[in-house]
This record gives structure tokens, C-alpha cells and sequence, in this order.
């Protein structure tokens, strides 16, 4: 060996040597364990995964994994912008004023190709089974399941805080499915939240009620053009304040 190697072997050793003290650090609480999403496992094994959140006898009922496709976001880098490459969908002529203002905002939140059974695209590990065949209580289980992803659920796109709100507020139990029915009446308790009959009576203006909207649904703009969420979570509007206004003249002609 020659005498200018012995240095290079003197400063190895140490890196080779265990590190008395030094202690693994967890995200977790001692003990703790979540299901966290890998990217790695394949769709097949995430719905497996996922199934073994449901009770006895509930298994999953198959099908592909919704939003099949699109990428889960790492912690380590921004969240992909939350907006749709085609623009909002014409809201049709027909129905009551409700359910067309229903359809404006489930065409900027929701899937087009799954409408009440959407799932934020972000979510790594899916439902078990297609939302609107799954009860409160096991969505609460999926969410309680897959921390440190989005969960954003159904064509209004209700997340866990604002469900569990609606949940309280209309009495409902555990076992109530979570059906396109549902979803409506909860995104009419939302309308009433905003002022919906104050700016059918004339007692709050358009662009009060439309600024109020936004407030609840991320993907709307307020009379600012952006979300009022912008930059949260990867949040943007994902149409003008021009276009969310002509729609809503369109639906609320006087």
C-alpha cells in the first residue's frame, strides 16, 4: 500500500461506522401507521389496498381506478394547477334554475366521464368502490385511511371538513349512501350558504352571490378573475370571471 492511500482509508472508516445516538425520525406519532400513497404499487394493489378498509362482505365491485391516467403529486414539488384544459361546458336550457346552476359548477369540479362518482384526480389511493355505492361512514374511512392526498369527492367536489359539516347539519346517519340524490341536496344546502335565496329575492346582488360561490368552490372565480383559493393546494380558477358571468346571466335572465 502506498503511504497516499492510508489517509483516504482513515477518512472512510468513520462513514462506515454506526452512529451512536442518532435515532430514526417519523412524520407518524410514536407507534403510529397510515396507508400512504406509493407510487410505485400498481392500480390493482392500491384497490386492494383500499378494499381492506370496508367491513365484512363490502368488498370492492371491480372496474378501473377513476381518473385512470393522471399522476399523484409528491410533497416535495407544487401540486399541479387545478384547472381543466377545455373550458366549462354550456349549461343547457332546460331544467329549473337550481339544477342548471348545479350543472355550471359541476363542470368545472367535477369529472366529466364519472359526474357524481368523481374523486379528485390528486388522490393516489381511489375508494374502494365507486362513491355514490359507498356509505358516509366509509368514505370517512378511505379519508381517515390515505392522509397526505387530496379527498375531494363527488360532482361537487365536497371536501372531508365541509362533508362532515353537512353530515351534522342534516342529521344524516353513517349508513347513508352517498347517491346522486344526496349530492344534490347537499350542494343546495351549500347554495343556501352562499345566499341563494337572498339573490332570488333580490336582497343580495349577482356578483355578491357569485363572489359568495366562489368561496365554496375553488374552481370558480370571484370578480377578482381567480379562485379565491389561488395558489392553495395547487388551486386556480378554472374559467374567466367573464364566462362564469354570461353563464350565470344566461341561467338568471330577469
Amino acid at each position: 500500500m502506498c503511504w497516499w492511500q492510508k489517509p483516504l482509508i482513515l477518512l472512510v472508516l468513520p462513514l462506515l461506522l454506526p452512529v451512536q445516538g442518532v435515532q430514526a425520525y417519523s412524520l407518524l406519532p410514536e407507534g403510529g401507521s397510515a396507508v400512504r400513497p406509493d407510487p410505485r404499487l400498481s392500480a390493482d394493489h392500491q384497490r386492494r389496498q383500499a378494499a381492506a378498509l370496508l367491513p365484512p362482505g363490502e368488498g370492492a365491485q371491480g372496474g378501473p381506478s377513476l381518473f385512470l391516467g393522471r399522476k399523484g403529486s409528491s410533497f416535495f414539488r407544487p401540486m399541479p394547477p387545478r384547472v381543466r384544459a377545455a373550458p366549462a361546458r354550456p349549461v343547457p336550457r332546460g331544467g329549473s334554475l337550481t339544477e342548471r346552476l348545479r350543472h355550471l359548477i359541476a363542470s368545472v369540479e367535477a369529472d366529466p366521464d364519472r359526474g357524481y362518482d368523481s374523486v379528485q384526480f390528486q388522490a393516489v389511493i381511489k375508494p374502494p368502490k365507486p362513491p355514490t355505492r359507498m356509505t358516509l361512514d366509509e368514505i370517512f374511512a378511505w379519508i381517515k385511511a390515505t392522509p397526505g392526498q387530496q379527498h375531494a369527492i363527488g360532482r361537487y367536489q365536497i371536501v372531508p371538513k365541509t362533508l362532515r359539516g353537512l353530515m351534522h347539519r342534516m342529521a344524516l346517519p353513517g349508513s347513508t349512501r352517498f347517491t346522486p340524490a344526496l349530492q344534490d341536496a347537499m350542494a343546495d344546502q351549500l347554495l343556501e350558504d352562499a345566499g341563494y335565496a337572498a339573490f332570488l329575492d333580490g336582497r343580495l346582488d349577482r356578483t355578491g352571490f357569485m363572489n359568495n360561490l366562489a368561496r365554496i368552490w375553488a374552481a370558480l372565480p370571484n370578480s377578482s378573475g381567480k379562485s379565491h383559493y389561488h395558489g392553495i393546494a395547487g388551486n386556480r380558477a378554472a374559467l374567466s370571471w367573464a364566462r362564469f358571468d354570461g353563464q350565470m346571466q344566461a341561467i338568471f335572465a330577469r
